[in-house]
């Protein structure tokens, strides 16, 4: 009986998966299915994958954090590397997102048995849902499915809908680790272009997509005209496991426009209109009890990098210069409420405060030396600190801004990088070598003796102070006699229409 039992309910499941799966059931297309293993464990899953329990998982800081530690170790290769963010239109290069505990996660998922591990493979790679209708305008409807790493697949024309939502795939604009960024036409905002992220399917970047949105929430509820230049979510939604978040559509990042341009420098002026708005935003942030974290030029986007293109005949080259210098502050992936768990290490390396480094505790101040390395790129066209090490970025510090204050050397658990309390670093070994040809005192990176340029570096060496708690803060930052000139009282009246800045800035002559 056992046997019979298991034969009529194996028919009965092969049933439905023929009615699934549109199969004619002829007598040899009926042996053909009772033959096969793998039709019948599908078939199994088919119908308990509808039955799973959705995971609601509270916010919780604890969870996201090798996430977010993984992504802030990484080291980023300037020449050759590809930059993640929001909208950048390179392709970052994927890494091993799993930390320890993680894997040990993983591990047990095996031990639970073959069936779960059947049930994760089948949750990644096939299709379990039909999707929507077609879209009004003849495009095709969009059969869900992920790639082995989690991706949804989609391609240009596919229509996503969930609830009220009603987005049209035009293009890609960027892929990270954590996703992929596509630009979307939102019928509901009446055919508007917008940027969409759609995280993988994956747990660890769902979460951390679910700590994002908690951030945006609070932006959008604090800031709800979007007067503070932080990036505006427009709405989120899961979509059969992916976490969708649309935003307004943004142009190039200050980075890419820097790269695509050879690395020129900007301007005096244009780093002085970037600076105050990157100034404005995230002391908004700081005030609403938020650090980002992770602020470098990826995460400065233009709103347009449209751009005027100018022969340098010295140098034999096209150059471009942006028309319109008004930027977003985006990528709230790790920014963190002050009564949060803080993870030990954040901010890309470049860019990363020595508090961080000597696992002192950070707060709102590590954001603020992020800045001041940011304008430092933006003036110089270079990145300041370029090292992959930890000893070696501290020798950095000490060659360009003095050595490192003893309290934060007696207080650090890293005393593994200094002997009687001094940095111990060895200036005659090929990296002290690189240190000593690659970095100087900070004010002999001056390219003009003009008083905005000295103002500039005042600024930067405010901001690049050790201390955390003698660091300037962003409120001080603003009153900065570099932001005081009559120039710059037209340059940060940032209006809503990017439009009208740009024709300030025609008006005055600096485009």
């Amino acid at each position: 009986m056992t046997i019979r039992g298991s034969f009529w309910s194996v028919r009965s499941n092969i049933f439905y998966y023929a009615f699934f799966m549109n199969i004619n059931l002829k007598p040899g297309n009926m042996q053909c299915l009772l033959g096969s293993h793998s039709v019948l464990n599908d078939t199994h899953l088919l119908f308990s994958y509808d039955n799973r329990s959705s995971d609601r998982r509270p916010y919780d800081r604890h969870y996201g954090e090798s996430y977010r530690r993984l992504d802030y170790s990484r080291d980023r290769d300037r020449e050759h590397g590809t930059p993640r963010n929001y909208y950048s239109r390179d392709a970052s290069p994927s890494y091993d997102y799993r930390g320890g505990h993680d894997r040990e996660r993983e591990d047990s998922y095996r031990r639970k048995g073959s069936r779960r591990k059947h049930k994760r493979r089948r949750r990644r790679t096939r299709s379990y849902s039909p999707s929507s209708s077609r879209s009004d305008s003849g495009t095709r409807a969009l059969c869900v499915r992920d790639d082995e790493e989690g991706h949804l697949i989609c391609r240009s024309g596919d229509v996503l809908q969930e609830r009220c939502t009603h987005y049209e795939i035009v293009s890609t604009l960027g892929e990270g680790t954590f996703g992929r960024v596509m630009q979307c036409i939102d019928h509901r905002r009446g055919g508007a272009h917008i940027a969409l992220k759609i995280i993988k399917n994956v747990e660890k970047y769902k979460e951390a997509a679910r700590l994002e949105i908690n951030v945006l929430e609070r932006i959008n509820e604090k800031d709800p005209e979007n007067k503070n230049l932080c990036v505006q979510m427009f709405d989120w939604f899961d979509y059969h496991g992916h976490m969708c978040i649309s935003f307004e559509l943004l142009a190039l990042s200050t980075f890419d426009f820097l790269k695509e341009n050879n690395y020129l420098p900007y301007s005096i002026s244009q780093v002085r209109h970037m600076a105050y708005q990157i100034c404005l935003a995230v002391k908004f942030l700081h005030e609403n009890k938020l650090t980002h974290t992770d602020l470098k030029p990826e995460n400065i986007l233009f709103v347009n990098s449209d751009f005027t293109i100018t022969y340098n005949v010295e140098k034999k080259r096209d150059e471009r210069t942006v028309k319109n210098t008004a930027v977003r502050v985006v990528d709230f992936g790790s920014a963190t409420f002050d009564h949060e768990h803080h993870s030990t290490i954040v901010s890309t390396r470049h860019y990363r405060a020595p508090e961080v480094i000597l696992e002192l505790g950070w707060s709102q101040p590590c954001d603020v030396w992020s800045i001041g390395c940011i304008l430092f790129e933006y003036y110089l066209g270079f990145t300041l600190f370029q090292t992959h090490d930890n000893r070696e970025h501290l020798a950095m510090m000490e060659r360009i801004s003095g050595p490192v204050p003893s309290r934060m050397i007696r207080k650090t658990r890293k005393q593994k990088y200094f002997y009687r309390g001094r940095l111990d670093w060895d200036e005659n070994s090929s990296a002290g070598r690189y240190v000593r040809e690659n970095c100087k005192p900070l004010r002999r990176y001056l390219l003009s003796e003009a008083e905005e340029h000295h103002q500039l570096f005042d600024l930067i060496e405010a901001m690049l102070e050790y201390e955390p708690t003698k660091r300037l803060t962003l409120a001080a930052a603003l009153r900065h006699p570099f932001f005081q000139s009559t120039i710059c009282s037209h340059l940060c009246l940032t209006p809503k229409n990017p439009e009208d800045s740009h024709a300030k800035r025609d008006t005055m002559g600096l485009n």
